[in-house]
């Protein structure tokens, strides 16, 4: 009898016996910081699942950004999906990706390359799901950038920077509220799973990790209006502490927009929902 996914990966050697065969020290250049524990790896995944109400990944296929050396990775291929794809940077990382490979074959593919420059919205068939502690020196222009592909997606299972997801998550009228809150929330429901002491990761990075799972909204805005709602949030959250008759002031007629939409004109950008700008946006 065959064995299960599960199986597999409890054979393999632990994350630190793999770390250390692979003299594997993190690239501070690469914003690396590992998580070796298996019971954390497991938990957010077990967490997401849960909440999606999900036994599972049979029948999707999932991407993860930056394995390093797989503790994400073993913890997803345990729970069976279709297909899993990694991006990885690091020629080190691909080597450990390479040993998963071998016992998984077609299950499991490697992409050595930048994961801002690969559209994953359009690979393999639906559902997708994004899993990935990602970089954290480009975690927004990812999170950005998959946002505006956000019908493609089951969800996104995704840590940052507690800071970051701080801003993410942020309500309006606070000071960590801004343009990626705005976008965000106008795209997905997020759901904030728990949060990652420093010390879980090797090396312990200065600040708190925390993990957020990204789902989809039924009416998300189209290219237009985000492009719309970009602009805008640029504008505003530029000039925050000044009243957007001020920081708006290029919008043509942004008087009677502003009426339309609701929005004081003497308004600051952290005092205006998500809601109101996408109205505004749609104006434009």
């Amino acid at each position: 009898m065959p064995l299960t996914p599960a199986e597999i990966i409890d054979s393999f050697p632990s994350l630190r016996l793999t770390v250390e065969a692979h003299g594997l020290l993190a690239k501070k250049a690469l914003g690396q910081n590992f998580l070796l524990d298996r019971n954390i790896t497991d938990k957010i995944i077990r967490l997401s699942l849960a909440r999606q109400n999900l036994a599972d990944y049979s029948g999707a296929s999932v991407y993860e950004i930056g394995p390093g050396p797989g503790g994400l990775t073993r913890s997803v291929l345990a729970c069976a999906p279709d297909k899993l794809t990694v991006i990885e940077m690091d020629d080190r990382c691909i080597a450990i990706m390479e040993e998963l490979r071998e016992r998984f074959g077609s299950r499991m593919e490697i992409i050595n390359g930048d994961a801002l420059q690969t559209d994953l919205s359009r690979r393999d068939s639906a559902p997708r799901h994004i899993v990935s502690n990602l970089p954290y020196n480009i975690s927004v222009p990812l999170l950005v950038s998959w946002l505006k592909q956000m019908p493609a997606y089951q969800s996104m299972t995704l840590m940052f920077q507690k800071e970051v997801a701080d801003r993410i998550t942020a309500p309006t009228e606070t000071k960590d509220y801004g343009r990626i809150s705005v976008l965000s929330q106008l795209i997905c429901r997020i759901d904030r799973l728990f949060d990652l002491n420093p010390e879980c990761f090797v090396p312990a990075p200065k600040i708190w990790s925390s993990i957020l799972l990204f789902r989809p909204l039924s009416n998300i805005p189209d290219a237009r209006q985000i492009a719309g709602i970009e602009k805008l949030a640029a504008l505003a959250f530029g000039q925050r502490r000044k009243m957007i008759r001020q920081s708006l002031k290029s919008v043509p007629d942004l008087e009677e927009k502003c009426r339309i939409a609701d929005i004081p004109l003497t308004a600051r950008a952290e005092q205006i929902t998500p809601e109101q700008y996408l109205h505004l946006a749609s104006l434009l």
